[in-house]
């Protein structure tokens, strides 16, 4: 099939729901399938066979996006629908593979242009504008509720990310095509860059301390307060732990910088600030404590995957977000409060035994369950439905 996917989004770029779009494209790439990516002006651009990648016209005073709602993505969000019409007039497509809310969009076009459409659910659009607190308009909410189930009844087949958002759709549909996908593609399987391994081990430690890592951004949401307000016993019972913090723009981390010199425990923190994807997986491997302090949201973060096969202990916030694939087996889980998060990482330092069992439990958990061929078998899956679908309706869309 020929694919037109669109992703409201800065691509690329190491954050959420670019990594989601990233590792959809290089699933397609490897099935064989031939993709027109239309995204904003904003990013990198990363070769795969098979995959072409159209940006909308450059706008000079948007340079950056910021995650979640904002004014800015809905001008652009303007420019990608006129592009998709322009796109779907000049070339004919099997498939529409909206991201976000492309699909509120692609609902409408997929069916005047006689496509088919397949929405690639990452959260629930008027979740984040309450989680984001982009408006407090009832109105605007409500408009957004109706426009997400109309993307969902109308759409040809859906792929959800986590098992809250299968259930929400479930709810809403209870017979549509729905599979759940969760983003646990690695990020080695699309970056084959070579790493400073020396270099990034002299960020992680310089005297044998225990290493504690958060990866990720440094959104509110994810909980980066709580973690550091929660390290300060930690240090104070074990001196030897030092917190590693990869991620978060300029501004966000001299924020937390801040914060830490404020608690005076700074001697114990390593701000690395955004590092190229490849270098993530060496941060993991070079650490004793993966972490996500997350308080916000029902999306299951992409790091909890990666944390998964590490082999390493994981601590946790005892929240949705985490628990959906999460559990006491694998994990510790901790409620929402700096004295328990502190709690938990200190007897996974202090139980070497318990920690060793908690990580095999987690590796085990993900070679069964979440490895890149059940990824990939998902993936295929969804597409040998519409590609049969779209065959068994005789549809316009399929004439390439």
């Amino acid at each position: 099939m020929h694919v037109l996917m669109i992703a409201p989004q800065p691509f690329f770029q190491p954050r959420g729901t670019p990594f989601s779009v990233l590792h959809r494209l290089n699933a397609l790439s490897r099935l064989g399938y031939e993709v027109d990516l239309l995204t904003y002006h904003i990013g990198q651009n990363i070769d795969m066979d098979g995959v072409t990648i159209h940006r909308i016209w450059k706008v000079p005073f948007v340079k950056q996006i910021a995650i979640g709602p904002s004014k800015s993505k809905v001008l652009l969000d303007i420019f990608l629908i006129i592009k998709t019409v322009l796109m779907l007039r000049h070339r004919r497509y099997d498939l529409i593979h909206s991201h976000e809310e492309a699909g509120f969009w692609t609902a409408y076009l997929a069916r005047k242009y006689k496509v088919a459409h397949l929405y690639d659910m990452h959260s629930s659009l008027p979740q984040q504008l309450h989680n984001f607190q982009f408006t407090k308009m009832r109105w605007l909410f409500r408009l957004f509720e109706k426009l997400e189930n109309y993307t969902i009844e109308s759409a040809d087949a859906i792929i959800t990310i986590c098992p809250e958002l299968f259930n929400h759709v479930k709810k809403i549909k209870p017979n549509k095509f729905n599979c759940l996908i969760e983003n646990v593609a690695d990020n080695a399987a699309v970056f084959k860059k070579d790493v400073d391994v020396r270099s990034i081990k002299q960020q992680i430690r310089t005297n044998g301390e225990v290493a504690i890592l958060y990866t990720g951004t440094f959104e509110p949401y994810q909980g980066l307060d709580l973690l550091i307000d929660s390290s300060v016993e930690v240090v104070k019972q074990c001196p030897r732990a030092r917190y590693v913090l990869v991620g978060g723009k300029p501004e966000q981390v001299r924020h937390y910088r801040k914060k830490v010199a404020e608690l005076k425990i700074e001697e114990h923190y390593a701000f690395t600030g955004m590092v190229e994807p490849e270098a993530i997986p060496v941060f993991i491997d070079n650490c004793d404590v993966l972490v996500s302090p997350r308080v916000e949201g029902n999306n299951t973060p992409l790091k909890i995957y990666s944390y998964l096969r590490s082999g390493k202990p994981i601590v946790a916030t005892n929240h949705l977000t985490h628990t959906q694939v999460l559990n006491a087996d694998v994990s510790v889980l901790t409620e929402c409060t700096p004295e328990a998060f502190g709690a938990g990482v200190l007897s996974v330092i202090a139980d070497t035994k318990k920690s060793k069992k908690l990580s095999e439990s987690a590796r085990v958990l993900a070679e069964k369950k979440y490895s890149y061929d059940v990824y990939l078998r998902k993936t295929r899956e969804v597409y040998a439905f519409l590609e049969k679908k779209i065959k068994a309706e005789g549809s316009d869309a399929c004439v390439a």
